[in-house]
């Protein structure tokens, strides 16, 4: 209890009736001491006072060895003990989940079925957990709907921890409908429960109804205090709604709860107001910051990076190193992906070989990604195309779709077919590569290459994801879809859109209508561009902001070339400021130009 272990254990050999309470006291020491040689060494004195066959001891034996990273000597623990409990089952259940081990968790789960082995309540967590701890996913969804059938068979769907973990679990898959299906049949939901929903919303690309439902959980749970967790979520909703004033009061109830002391929290505060077009305010938070880790830091580099500031995000990153902070691979995404905004190609190339040379880490699937896209957007496409071919690893869909995306701007037809075939065979249900390549094709004016695409998603019966625009008005949030019958705005901002096009062209405005997918004439492909959604949110927002006041629009989509055309037009046209931030960067658009200098 002192914390002298080899006195201990010296005293030990003197002791000739040793307890399992002796046993138990011992292992705790070594894991409070980090020793695995004197953890071995309690291990084998256990064994020679004849516990070697105590499952209680065997538990603490497995959670000592995990908690000292040795699972080869936590399994030896399991294969060798004959009278198994659930507490070893779950012991070592927890131990493999925690190492990352999800296959072999399941392999155990189902032989513990099969001789006869009732699972409890802490076994269900075990195994959803696993079932996102490995590194393969997809296979493994298979079996956490089968957990989820036996949880309901065994009448174990009342139990929150269960029931929140596996909303958890869909959640880590992205299935978005089932976890809110488990959500929404939950008879108690605790904070961790709506937590868990609310991130589900966040991370899969649903801010708005992350949004809805913390504003619920509010209405509706009077005994419930958001925590950190939450609070995460919400604040990353906000970010990805470009939602300035619902961020504002977020700020002010982190303070007032006393939140602002918690490291995450502060750090997506940071990334909040830099993704609402508030970059100095992030700033001015990460400054105030007593501590920070190398998540703070990684906020604040792809803050800049987003923004285009790629040579200050350069400099942060350098900062960070200078100040003792060991960079990760998150950080090399971050500046990767900021040299890749603003175009920095030798630095891009400079930063990508000290991953390996000065840090030490091994470039990752996403890091050959940035480097991909870095090359593909200043159009050195054949460079981005020896990279790929000299990978190590296999390149995955995250480096196509970055060489499919950057033969987009520069209309490379020979590389897009390229890559789109390979996207074809390990992305075959994603409709957004085959409009890509129609888009490509569309440009090259190769209309039988269109068709050819389009009948190809229409026999995979996939659709194309709707373009989907937001603004905030009066701490509201609006959203609009270029497909939008049912908004009752709809010709008000229609009108106002035909009237604006008007006066500009007579301004020397030229829409630019490459980007429609038919081949129609001039004035029905001007009618397809005008619906696009961020132009239906700049109209909204252009009758509804008050005089002087900045119109913000956040995007689910890369912007395409008219609408950033017709958006600059109109900030000198209307004397406005407005933010657009599409699914790669920002764009500040004030009296006619654009902060990212026509390359996005």
């Amino acid at each position: 209890k002192q914390g002298d272990l080899k006195k201990a254990l010296q005293v030990l050999s003197q002791e000739p009736n040793p307890t399992q309470h002796t046993y138990e006291l011992l292992i705790f020491s070594c894991i409070n001491k980090k020793s695995l040689p004197c953890g071995v060494d309690v291990h084998r004195r256990l064994v020679d006072d004849g516990f070697d066959q105590d499952p209680f001891l065997a538990t603490k034996l497995i959670n000592m060895y995990s908690e000292l990273n040795a699972l080869d000597d936590a399994r030896k623990v399991f294969d060798e003990i004959h009278d198994r409990t659930l507490y070893v089952w779950n012991a070592l259940f927890r131990a493999l989940t925690l190492a990352g081990h999800g296959e072999e968790v399941l392999e155990l789960y189902r032989w513990m079925n099969q001789i006869g082995v009732a699972s409890d309540r802490f076994t269900y967590t075990y195994v959803l957990k696993a079932c996102v701890s490995a590194e393969c996913f997809v296979s493994l969804l298979g079996y956490g709907k089968e957990i989820h059938a036996h949880i309901l068979r065994h009448g174990y769907d009342s139990h929150v921890y269960i029931m929140t973990t596996l909303v958890d679990m869909y959640a880590r898959f992205g299935c978005v409908s089932s976890a809110s299906y488990v959500f929404d049949q939950m008879p108690v939901r605790n904070v961790v429960s709506w937590s868990a929903m609310i991130a589900c919303y966040a991370k899969n690309g649903r801010p708005f109804e992350a949004l809805e439902l913390f504003r619920l959980m509010m209405l509706e749970t009077h005994d419930l205090v958001p925590n950190s967790v939450t609070m995460v979520s919400v604040l990353q909703a906000c970010a990805a709604l470009a939602a300035l004033e619902q961020g504002r009061l977020l700020h002010g109830y982190i303070l007032r709860r006393g939140l602002d002391s918690i490291l995450p929290v502060i750090s997506t505060l940071v990334t909040m107001y830099a993704r609402c077009g508030k970059l100095k305010l992030g700033q001015q938070i990460f400054d105030q910051m007593d501590k920070r880790d190398v998540v703070s830091w990684n906020s604040l580099i792809s803050s800049y990076g987003v923004h285009g500031y790629g040579k200050k995000a350069i400099e942060i990153f350098k900062e960070m190193i200078s100040s003792g902070v060991k960079p990760s691979h998150i950080s090399f995404v971050s500046v990767l992906g900021a040299c890749s905004h603003a175009g920095l190609v030798e630095e891009g190339r400079t930063l990508f070989g000290s991953i390996v040379k000065e840090h030490g880490i091994s470039p990752t699937v996403e890091h050959y990604a940035c480097m991909v896209d870095l090359l593909g957007r200043a159009n050195r496409l054949d460079e981005a195309g020896k990279l790929i071919e000299d990978m190590r690893i296999e390149p995955g869909a995250k480096v196509w779709g970055s060489l499919l995306g950057s033969c987009r701007i520069h209309c490379n037809v020979e590389y897009a077919e390229r890559a789109s075939k390979r996207l074809f065979e390990l992305e075959p249900t994603n409709a957004g590569n085959y409009v890509l390549l129609a888009d490509i094709y569309a440009e090259a004016q190769m209309w039988e290459e269109v068709k050819r695409v389009k009948k190809l998603l229409e026999s995979r019966e996939l659709q194309k994801v709707p373009g989907r625009s937001w603004t905030e008005v009066k701490r509201k949030i609006y959203s609009f879809m270029s497909v939008d019958e049912f908004n009752p705005r709809m010709e008000q901002l229609h009108a106002l859109l035909i009237k604006l096009l008007m006066e500009m062209k007579e301004n020397g405005y030229v829409p630019q209508t490459k980007v429609v997918l038919y081949d129609l004439d001039a004035e029905e492909k001007e009618q397809i561009v005008l619906g696009h959604s961020e132009k239906l949110a700049l109209a909204f927002g252009l009758i509804n902001n008050s005089a002087g006041e900045t119109i913000r629009i956040t995007k689910n989509l890369r912007l395409c070339e008219d609408c950033h055309s017709f958006t600059k037009f109109i900030s000198k046209f209307a004397n406005k400021e407005i933010l657009v931030r599409d699914v790669n960067r920002f764009h500040h658009f004030h009296d006619g130009v654009c902060s990212c200098g026509d390359y996005w």
